[in-house]
């Protein structure tokens, strides 16, 4: 590195030092990566775990730090290097406010998720951005790199594939993603489940044959992070509570007067500038954002733990129909004498998970110098990664004053629902 290259210095409490460079500081001082400040990490998670308070731009320093680590025991090149570590640092720069708690009014309206968005930001093509605000993608020009080979990183659903290798240090079973967030969220949270082994993962990292591998010795290390990842999704990320705020800041979006094209300006948005917004409307919308700014959330009334097929296939519909999600919804809070968004329903049980893809079956672990894929086979490694991270696949919120009677009535009378 030359000399003169600006350099500084970030004091992490999950990482310790972060050092920080010429390219790494100019896209910091973005205006696409300062808006993450105001995004929490956990969306509603602080509801339930005061601590949680952390943001996406913490996360995204992390990311970007563990990447440098994994791409330098795997020998990249520079400038390979540079690009995963850029990939690492922007890939959440497309996240809406609470992070993952629009992800579904996101695709209904955009048509596409986050992954999608970061990609339109960093290659500098996202209409809902101020024009006068885009400045990622001439900071990596200047810097030697393509935006759009950035973006490819980012995104997997379009544009070229990059390298095997480049790609699993953002986008494998154990990843850089991966290993900051259920670190950082361990540690705000105070659920010790995430207290993953980060620095056996990354020190026991090979490649070979194009693919990052890991030593024998890191089995353990790999074994435990499986572990740390379904726990965690199961205490926090799909706790109750947790879920109810969710489906509360869900429907204040969806039931704006002007919904879809109201939402699109709103994906770009801080947390805070979305509540005070929905505060400042009217109807269910404002009245739902009053009750998440009060902590006055919906209580779990009724919820199914197993579903036949048919009844499943019928339930996920309603993920690729949300207007028929909705429909429901407004069914069963007429059935029950009261008003439209007082009943919301969770499908978060049916949605595709970490864990469920084919993830695991691509962790190679060098055994004998040979290459080996320990868990492809039926396992209870394997069962640990396909484990649903919600414990209910359909949940019914409402009113507190509601549940006793949504809930008797949902146990015996289903003529409405799937």
């Amino acid at each position: 590195m030359d000399p003169r290259t600006p350099r500084k210095s970030i004091f992490d409490p999950v990482h310790g030092t972060i050092l920080l460079d010429g390219l790494s500081l100019a896209l910091i001082g973005t205006a696409e990566f300062q808006r993450l400040w105001g995004v929490r990490q956990t969306g509603f998670a602080h509801l339930v775990f005061p601590g949680a308070n952390h943001t996406r731009l913490e996360h995204s320093l992390g990311t970007f730090w563990v990447a440098g680590q994994m791409a330098d025991r795997a020998g990249l090149g520079e400038m390979a290097r540079q690009r995963v570590s850029a990939a690492a640092l922007l890939h959440d720069l497309g996240h809406g406010p609470f992070s993952h708690t629009l992800d579904g009014p996101m695709v209904e309206v955009l048509g596409m998720g986050h992954e999608g968005i970061s990609r339109a930001r960093i290659e500098g093509s996202d209409p809902a951005w101020p024009h006068d605000r885009v400045e990622v993608p001439s900071v990596l020009e200047r810097h030697g790199l393509c935006p759009r080979d950035v973006a490819n990183l980012v995104d997997r659903a379009r544009g070229r594939l990059p390298p095997p290798l480049e790609k699993s240090i953002l986008h494998g079973a154990v990843d850089s993603d991966r290993i900051d967030y259920l670190q950082r969220d361990a540690h705000y949270t105070g659920v010790a489940h995430g207290a993953v082994d980060a620095g056996r993962l990354i020190e026991t990292i090979r490649e070979q044959g194009g693919h990052l591998v890991f030593a024998e010795k890191g089995r353990s290390a790999v074994e435990g992070f499986l572990i740390g990842r379904a726990l965690m999704y199961s205490t926090v990320y799909y706790h109750k509570t947790v879920r109810a705020a969710e489906m509360m800041a869900q429907a204040a979006v969806e039931r704006q007067g002007g919904y879809p094209d109201v939402a699109r300006a709103q994906f770009r948005m801080t947390d805070g500038e979305l509540l005070t917004g929905l505060v400042h409307g009217s109807g269910a919308s404002r009245e739902l954002a009053e009750r998440l700014l009060s902590r006055q959330l919906y209580k779990r009334a009724f919820g199914w733990r197993e579903l036949g097929a048919s009844a499943r296939a019928r339930w996920r519909r309603m993920l690729l129909h949300p207007e028929e999600r909705r429909a429901t919804e407004n069914e069963i809070a007429e059935r029950l004498g009261s008003k439209p968004s007082t009943v919301l329903i969770d499908l978060a049980g049916l949605e595709p998970h970490d864990g469920e893809d084919d993830d695991w079956g691509s962790v190679r672990i060098l055994r004998d110098g040979r290459t080996t894929f320990p868990f492809r086979s039926s396992s209870p490694w394997r069962t640990l990664a396909a484990r649903p991270p919600a414990d209910w696949a359909v949940s019914v919120y409402v009113t507190p004053r509601l549940r006793a009677a949504a809930s008797r009535w949902l146990s015996r009378d289903r003529s409405l629902l799937p």
